[in-house]
């Protein structure tokens, strides 16, 4: 068996639960335990939010140019374990392994594009009133930074929001998912491996509220980045209130896939089989609701199910899955629950012709059709490999119901006709548009929502910022 990183980088050592309390982690595809990693305290935590607080004072008056180095080793180091990194995220995450390896190159891509834009922080210099007088504005590291990580991409999360972060000259605590903590452990020892002085980067692993709840109230964590629910999301704003923290969420989405009448179909198909089922459907940005014009939805329900019965659904660490499990079986009957709703509701059911392996969160690829906006599954993010099928006449209809959610994370387009498909995109109530494009992740843009889909962006020139503050300077010569 693998051997896994099982105790919290916190410091610049590894360290047990001073209780030496632990949790199991398994194999979501085989239900096999992986490791046990340790169950911190409170008193364990406070204490890691104390010792990172103590090296930001170190880390941010490192020059710039030896910040950047150092995350360029890390990003060189990720590179060269490429398959150790995708053989722990597919073990405890449960992907195909060549998504897996996808996602370590993606999170070396951060810490490469961060480490270029870690010496390019630049101020201004502002014309004042007064010749005798110079407007100087100075761009500063806001300070302690906590990050809480999502189970569905364990590393890539992670890297956007760490490469970014010590980019700035901010030092790092991460407190990754209870189901996925391994990949984030093994990021923390190869931090340290790095270069990164001790404190810079720590990783906690516990109770989520507990942990939480710390990150929250603690004035020495100066922001708090997230990735994962709006319900959390919320949870985070009103206790943020209190030491008025500074937020960068990254919540639910209900993204709509448009296939206009002009669209290349083969094209739209290729999209939609990207766009939902990467990672068993469980990304933020998978497609949630294709809506199909009314002329085309019949050839594009025939071609879609037909590619969706090619397939392959099985353990991830074999290289011949497309879809692997889902996380849990909660994830599992949640799935199951908003397909047999819609069902009872007039929807039909297109289960794929895909053999699914034995064990209870493998779910079958499948297509349901004639979904209406009264159903849940038109409004609920579905997370699973399960495509919510609707029709419309013009483009005013489908922008109407692309727009009806709460969420504004990511929305596609597919059509020939460019103007037409800008114009859509412009009136699209969402963060991030695709036109007859699904792969919309990228170090260089910037990543994230709109309406309770959060606020903040992650990656591209415009990430560095939210881990900075300005200062203004008004000197009288």
């Amino acid at each position: 068996m693998k051997n896994f990183h099982s105790l919290c980088m916190v410091n610049g050592s590894w360290v047990r639960s001073s209780d030496e309390k632990t949790f199991e982690i398994a194999n979501p595809a085989t239900k096999a335990p992986l490791s046990s990693v340790p169950a911190l305290t409170s008193s364990d935590v406070i204490m890691a939010v104390d010792n990172s607080a103590k090296a930001f004072e170190t880390w941010k008056n490192m020059p710039a140019r030896t910040r950047s180095d150092i995350l360029i080793s890390i990003a060189n180091l990720l590179t060269e374990r490429l398959e150790e990194f995708a053989s722990t995220i597919t073990s405890e995450q449960g992907k195909p392994l060549s998504e897996a390896r996808g996602e370590v190159m993606y999170a070396a891509h951060y810490f490469r594009w961060f480490s270029e834009e870690a010496v390019r922080i630049n101020g201004d210099i502002i014309p004042a009133d007064s010749p005798t007088k110079r407007i100087l504005v100075l761009k500063q590291p806001i300070g302690l930074v906590a990050a809480i990580t999502p189970w569905n991409f364990p590393l890539a999360m992670l890297a956007r929001k760490a490469a970014a972060a010590l980019a700035a000259g901010c030092s790092f605590i991460a407190k990754p998912a209870p189901e996925t903590p391994l990949t984030a452990l093994a990021l923390g020892g190869l931090a340290l491996e790095a270069g990164l002085p001790a404190g810079v980067f720590n990783v906690v692993t516990g109770d989520a509220e507990m942990i939480g709840e710390i990150f929250m109230s603690s004035p020495l964590v100066k922001k708090v980045t997230f990735t994962g629910s709006t319900e959390v999301g919320k949870i985070l704003i009103r206790k943020s209130a209190e030491t008025v923290k500074k937020l960068t969420l990254e919540l639910g989405g209900n993204a709509p896939f448009i296939v206009n009448e002009d669209a290349d179909l083969e094209k739209a198909i290729e999209g939609a089989i990207y766009g939902k089922f990467r990672n068993a459907g469980q990304t933020c940005v998978c497609v949630n609701r294709f809506l199909v014009h009314k002329k085309v939805v019949e050839d594009f329900t025939t071609m879609l199910s037909a590619r969706i019965d090619k397939l392959v659904v099985g353990n991830g660490l074999n290289p011949d899955s497309d879809v692997g499990p889902l996380i849990s079986q909660e994830a599992h009957a949640k799935v199951s629950r908003l397909v047999e709703m819609a069902k009872q509701m007039g929807a039909s059911i297109i289960p794929s012709a895909c053999a699914i392996p034995n064990g209870s969160t493998f779910f079958t690829p499948t297509i349901v059709a004639n979904v209406k906006p009264e159903m849940q599954i038109w409004h609920e993010e579905i997370f699973g490999p399960v495509c919510a099928l609707a029709t419309f006449s013009n483009d005013e209809e489908a922008i109407t119901l692309a727009n009806d959610t709460q969420y504004g994370l990511a929305a596609y387009i597919y059509s020939k006709d460019l103007s037409r498909a800008m114009v859509m995109s412009e009136r699209l109530e969402f963060g991030m548009v695709g036109i007859n494009d699904t792969a919309i992740s990228s170090v260089q843009a910037p990543f994230g929502g709109i309406k309770q889909s959060g606020f903040g962006r992650e990656g591209s020139k415009y990430g560095i910022d939210e881990y900075l503050v300005l200062k203004y300077l008004s000197v009288q010569m």
